[in-house]
């Protein structure tokens, strides 16, 4: 008989980021692993999740406004009948409920929230440190998304729930190597082909180093005048002084925003880029650098945080924080010969090739069934 599974899926905002990215592809792939899968979905949001996961039942339960919905969160009132008969219930995005209805796994994607609460907005603080500490307490299975996440669980929790740890994969057929539609995909864009461009992907947000980018970008674009920055994805909080270093930055000519960028166009920008930067503070996994490697993109990020597990040997690092750093690394990169980069870019490809959909999925399998045994 098919596992039940109820995957809550109404934390998932309208334009997917990196978590969001994740709980597509659970949600997508589920159905397919002999697993009888409910998507419980906001009220207002069930037709987007019919279209990307048709072979899941859906349970549109959860209220649309967010104070609504966090009451729903904590005790999961009215989920529905299949959701309700399922054999494990997945949190996948920190909380769980009060009200347990089944075995509970829950995903935890960082402690930051802990380790450096200034990365997030005050009210969001207050509200995951409880739901992280009760779920850590309280779930039967966590699954980290990292072994460096892992390893916070076990410094943080003296007792803590049983962990598994299940990486993000990326998709080896949407982020490939082969450009043969780029062009077309630039020009429908209004972008040119052949700018030289480092490019940023991910939430514009205190975290993610976007002030060290700029600032190591001022330093390059002083040695090469053609070079251009672009940033790409959606806006978070706290930019009031990114706005402000934005627009007296002495290169803001050449700085481009390009806002969120869908999945038909991501891979063309980082695989034509000359260089990919993601110089973040702190993620959880860091979905950015694993998809600019599949892409064959040289990747710069950072050497103290969850990327080093990420990128291996498959990306230059540097320290965060360290904008002289960053743009030495950036500049390495930039230097490359042809040569050079091809052979870069097959080792970058050759590490992505290391995380896969299909490796995530069977280990939240293997966290299903440890919740439904009891451990």
């Amino acid at each position: 008989m098919a596992m039940r599974l109820a995957l809550d899926v109404s934390a998932v905002p309208s334009h997917l980021a990196g978590a969001g990215r994740y709980i597509a592809e659970l949600a997508r792939r589920m159905p397919g692993l002999d697993v009888e899968t409910t998507l419980v979905t906001r009220r207002d949001d069930s037709e987007r999740w019919r279209e990307w996961s048709p072979g899941a039942a859906l349970a549109p339960v959860v209220p649309n406004g967010r104070a609504q919905r966090l009451v729903y969160e904590a005790w999961k009132l009215g989920v529905g009948p299949e959701a309700a008969r399922a054999d494990v219930w997945h949190s996948p995005h920190y909380t769980m409920p009060h009200r347990r209805l089944s075995p509970t796994v829950v995903t935890i994607h960082d402690l930051t929230y802990f380790t450096n609460p200034q990365w997030h907005e005050h009210s969001k603080v207050t509200f995951f440190r409880r739901a992280i500490t009760y779920a850590a307490q309280r779930a039967d299975v966590l699954i980290s998304v990292s072994d460096f996440t892992a390893r916070l669980i076990d410094q943080h929790f003296v007792e803590h729930a049983p962990v598994v740890v299940a990486h993000h994969g990326v998709d080896l057929e949407v982020f490939t190597r082969d450009d043969h539609d780029d062009a077309g995909l630039f020009a429908a864009h209004g972008l040119a082909r052949d700018a030289p461009y480092v490019f940023f992907l991910g939430t514009f947000e205190p975290r993610k180093g976007l002030d060290v980018l700029l600032g190591a970008f001022g330093e390059l674009a002083a040695e090469q005048p053609e070079l251009e920055l672009w940033l790409a994805g959606q806006v978070g909080w706290g930019l009031h002084e990114f706005e402000d270093e934005l627009s007296s930055h002495r290169a803001a000519s050449r700085i481009r925003r390009l806002g969120y960028v869908d999945e038909a166009l991501l891979p063309a920008l980082l695989r034509r880029s000359r260089c990919v930067a993601y110089p973040s503070r702190g993620e959880g996994f860091g979905l950015p650098v694993l998809e600019a490697m599949a892409c064959g993109a040289l990747v710069v990020t950072t050497s103290d945080t969850v990327m080093a597990e990420v990128a291996g040997e498959g990306a230059l690092l540097c320290g965060a924080g360290d904008a002289p750093g960053l743009a030495a690394a950036i500049r390495t990169q930039l230097n490359r010969s042809e040569q050079e980069r091809e052979r870069l870019a097959t080792d970058a490809r050759s590490r992505a090739e290391c995380f896969t959909w299909d490796a995530s999925m069977a280990m939240h399998l293997s966290a299903y069934d440890l919740a439904r045994r009891g451990h």
